[in-house]
């Protein structure tokens, strides 16, 4: 059976699995020699994210990881948490913003804060990032970031639907470069990911029932 080529995504997925791996092992063993197996783990990590065209420095990762290993329970490496919010207003029309940081339009999202639910972090989100006020109507998708290609660290990505329900545009002022709504017929370039999540999201702001989107389990996981 034919196998697709590797690409720089499958490359990134195996280098941060192992590094999660050897640094939760780091976190929970005692024996000098197993450590030592970790670190050598480690190292090779390190050398399949160099090839994958990260441009990082081995021996520096390497170290950074190692800096960053817990111990016990809290040294168990899992993916980060973010939150994303498909807001959709009575026009039929998606709230979008346009990212400082690389000028890519995308719904709104940001990283799941300690002490809120998922739902109170959208709402605070989409308010942050947009001056706009928003009722959370439910889950759209469970994303693996690092599977989907939209990042490049291990990342969970809970994707919600909501509706405005008040306030006035207003981007945020360091995060955003632009707000704006946007008819399905009139989106802005550059769009982030919009072949895998478009259809998806102007269905739910139609108010047409839809499954919650999640990345369906692979046999073995590490291959297409």
């Amino acid at each position: 059976m034919d196998r697709p080529p590797l690409t720089e995504t499958d490359l990134l997925r195996w280098a941060e699995a192992l590094s999660g791996i050897a640094r939760t092992g780091l976190g929970f063993t005692q024996s000098l020699y197993e450590k030592e197996r970790f670190e050598e783990v480690l190292a090779v990590a390190a050398d399949i994210r160099h090839h994958a065209g990260a441009g990082v420095d081995r021996e520096a990762l390497v170290d950074e990881w190692l800096r960053s290993v817990g111990e016990g329970v809290p040294g168990y490496v899992t993916p980060k948490v973010a939150v994303g919010a498909v807001v959709g207003n009575d026009r039929g029309e998606i709230l979008l913003v346009q990212r400082s940081d690389s000028g890519i339009w995308l719904y709104p999202t940001g990283w799941a804060d300690v002490g809120y639910s998922p739902a109170e972090v959208v709402v605070k989100e989409v308010a942050e990032e947009t001056g706009i006020h928003c009722e959370v109507r439910g889950l759209i998708g469970v994303l693996d970031g690092l599977r989907q290609g939209f990042t490049r660290i291990p990342l969970y990505s809970l994707v919600f639907h909501c509706e405005a329900v008040g306030g006035e545009l207003e981007a945020h002022p360091l995060e955003c470069a632009d707000v704006g709504w946007f008819a399905r017929d009139a989106l802005p370039s550059p769009l982030a990911g919009y072949a895998q999540w478009g259809d998806l999201a102007f269905s739910a702001i139609a108010g047409e029932p839809m499954p919650v989107w999640f990345d369906e389990p692979r046999d073995p996981p590490w291959r297409d």
